[in-house]
């Protein structure tokens, strides 16, 4: 197709909801697209009225009488009105040259392509429902928001701001060009009014979404965004729990092959171990098999287990996606455990446990068809069933636990959702949110949070591969001198790490969707690639505009007490100042959009999580932005956990502080255990 016809197709998307004439109405959805689960909202005979009648303000009267019936059929179906009429179908959905947007200023443009790279069916988990990841994700609550997004920003000049209330543009308003394009909340809500019940109700309202982290802040790259920092995950938990740096031939087993957890046996190959995945949907473990992500695929248990013994005999690296229920994975490894055959070295859990009575985690006890059926035809069953497998899981985990197995949560909620079920899962002695299986945050990520470590991303919009190879080189070199300064040997041991990943990006083949790389770095690198990144763009070195992201999971982007803060300690971890008050500081700090979001990683009411998009364009501006804002975007965060009493980020902060005069941080004075013990054995004696 010639860049004239992409041209006409993109003018045609940003023309505004289609209406004379209508779209064609969609009898069935296409099977040939997996599809998210049907929600099972409990809703009054007026709620139903109200949902559709707030789903009719989109179009005008002559057109109500026609929608109306249909749109209340789709919310009796699915339990939610995502418009399938209006499904754009005249063009691919996926990310294009940002030149050929239509749009009046190029901050616009690339949030268009930012957008529609979320919503690539090679890039969505359900992309007809608008999910992105994480089993309900969304980017957006419905295909009417999609037009008018996309029609506001092509109409945006510099001076504007678009305004989002989950998902629905409010409109634009007159702002100024220093100010943010794009505001973005999701999830927002009164906290007595932010329970799973109030979720699924207001949802179908079509009032509120669950935009994940980067689903609903238009910044998700695929899974190579998650793949980086779980590869690191693996490899410091091979440091920590297993004394080594060498993973060949020990054993990873996990379960989940969605947006996020697809990652998981690519990581397991990047850092040299055998990762075994289970995953219960065909569809997903074939995308990931296809795409290379899962090197063999196998169906049956104990054929699983031979390929497991295989390749610890051979002391490989190797992935194998197990077609089929991860309890019972666990539940073999265990019983061959006991019999004096251990298998498994390490293991945690990507189920979407934030959302496991609605397609997030399928029991044992069901196949995944019957998993399906039976969650919305008798949901109390089937919450019943998953608890119980959630019991069986935790059970044969503690037996493999008792013979060597490291496990750690991955901070989906599933040891969360495990004590909800009745497991006894619970530190002794700890907090609320801490448990016997400590959490990667805890135990492994934690600390790399608080050295300023953290998932920094970028997206060539000139979607040219050679772009990306280039900005890799650009990265490495910027690494290679900060190496050659004076650094910590804690913080050379992540650039060292992140040094090996950059150079054997391209050949681990990471890219799905747009032309995105991610890549851990503190402070100091995430200022210094960007201003690399901002001279290659006004020399020519880089053929277009680059946008810069991180994941909302980052050193100061969230407040999640059973995940990113997980490891602070001074009663802090249940606060959520630093995650908004990280959205506001980069909002006028330079950030091209920025996003505020209820849910993420550990569900709706259990996190408050922010993040930004900024697109460095090679101009003098954009590389004050960039230093501006990324300073605080990372510092922010380390000031928090120094405050906490982590001596990482105590390092951390006293180092920055002698480097920058204007930075000055409250530094925490601890008192001795024995003053305070002293206080109260005095007053227990009065």
């Amino acid at each position: 197709m010639s860049e004239g016809d992409i041209k006409a197709q993109l003018v045609r998307l940003c023309s505004g909801i289609p209406l004379s004439p209508l779209p064609p109405k969609v009898e069935k959805r296409d099977e040939s697209l997996p599809h998210a689960p049907v929600l099972t909202p409990v809703l009054s005979a007026q709620d139903c009225k109200l949902a559709v009648k707030n789903a009719l303000r989109y179009f005008p009267k002559d057109v109500h009488k026609e929608l109306a019936a249909e749109f209340a059929q789709e919310l009796k179906l699915y339990g939610h009105i995502y418009m399938y009429r209006f499904l754009p179908s005249h063009i691919q959905m996926k990310a294009y040259p940002i030149h050929l947007y239509p749009a009046k200023c190029t901050q616009a443009a690339a949030i268009m392509l930012m957008i529609m790279n979320n919503l690539d069916h090679k890039v969505a988990q359900f992309p007809h429902e608008l999910v992105t990841y994480g089993g309900n994700g969304q980017v957006l609550g419905n295909w009417a928001q999609f037009w008018l997004v996309m029609n506001y920003l092509s109409e945006m000049t510099d001076a504007q701001t678009l305004v989002m209330y989950s998902g629905h543009p409010s409109g634009l308003f007159p702002s100024q060009p220093s100010a943010p394009r794009v505001v973005i909340t999701n999830g927002m809500m009164i906290p007595n009014y932010s329970s799973r019940q109030d979720y699924e109700r207001f949802f179908a309202l079509g009032v509120t979404m669950y935009g994940q982290m980067t689903a609903g802040s238009y910044c998700y790259i695929g899974p190579q965004g998650i793949v980086h920092g779980t590869t690191l995950t693996v490899l410091n938990a091979g440091r920590r729990y297993l004394g080594s740096d060498n993973l060949k031939g020990k054993v990873f087993v996990s379960s989940g092959l969605g947006g996020m957890s697809g990652a998981q046996p690519k990581a397991a190959t990047v850092s040299g171990c055998i990762g075994v995945i289970a995953e219960v949907s065909e569809e997903a473990l074939d995308k990931r098999h296809k795409q290379g992500w899962v090197l063999h695929k196998v169906a049956n248990l104990e054929d699983c287990i031979n390929m497991i013994r295989e390749g610890r005999r051979n002391g490989i690296s190797t992935s194998i996606g197990f077609l089929g229920n991860v309890v019972s994975l666990w539940e073999r490894l265990a019983e061959l455990a006991e019999q004096g055959e251990m298998l498994v070295e390490l293991g945690s859990d990507q189920t979407s446990c934030h959302n496991p009575f609605l397609g997030g985690y399928y029991p044992v006890q069901l196949t995944y068809e019957q998993a399906r059926r039976m969650m919305h035809e008798d949901p109390s069953q089937f919450k019943a069933l998953v608890q119980e497998s959630l019991r069986r899981q935790v059970s044969a985990i503690e037996k493999l636990a008792s013979h060597g197995l490291h496990f750690f949560d991955y901070g989906n909620a599933f040891l969360l959702e495990a004590s909800r079920a009745g497991v006894d899962v619970l530190a002794k002695g700890g907090g609320a949110n801490e448990f016997k299986y400590p959490s990667y945050v805890q135990h492994i990520m934690g600390d790399v949070f608080s050295l300023g470590f953290g998932p920094f991303r970028w997206v060539c919009t000139s979607c040219d591969e050679c772009d990306l190879d280039t900005t890799d080189e650009i990265a490495a070199e910027v690494i290679e001198n900060i190496l050659k300064s004076d650094v910590s040997i804690k913080t050379a041991q992540q650039y060292n790490d992140n040094l090996r990943w950059i150079k054997e990006a391209k050949h681990n083949k990471l890219v799905v969707g747009s032309q995105a790389r991610i890549l851990y770095a503190d402070q100091t690198g995430r200022v210094e690639i960007a201003v690399a990144f901002n001279k290659a763009i006004r020399s020519g070195r880089l053929k277009a505009p680059v946008v810069l992201s991180r994941d909302h999971h980052d050193v100061s982007g969230t407040d999640s007490p059973f995940r990113e803060t997980s490891n602070i300690y001074d009663g802090s971890a249940f606060c959520a100042d630093m995650a908004v008050q990280n959205c506001i500081g980069d909002s006028f700090r330079g950030a091209t959009w920025v996003a505020l979001h209820n849910g993420g990683g550990c569900g709706w009411g259990e996190v408050i999580n922010g993040g930004f998009g900024l697109v460095l364009d090679g101009s003098e501006e954009a590389e004050q932005r960039a230093v501006s804002m990324l300073q605080w975007d990372v510092s922010n965060g380390v000031a928090r956990r120094c405050w906490a009493g982590n001596a990482n980020a105590d390092e951390t902060v006293r180092r920055s502080m002698k480097e920058n005069s204007m930075f000055r941080v409250t530094l925490p004075n601890f008192v001795d255990e024995l003053i305070l013990n002293d206080a109260f054995s005095k007053m227990s004696s009065e």
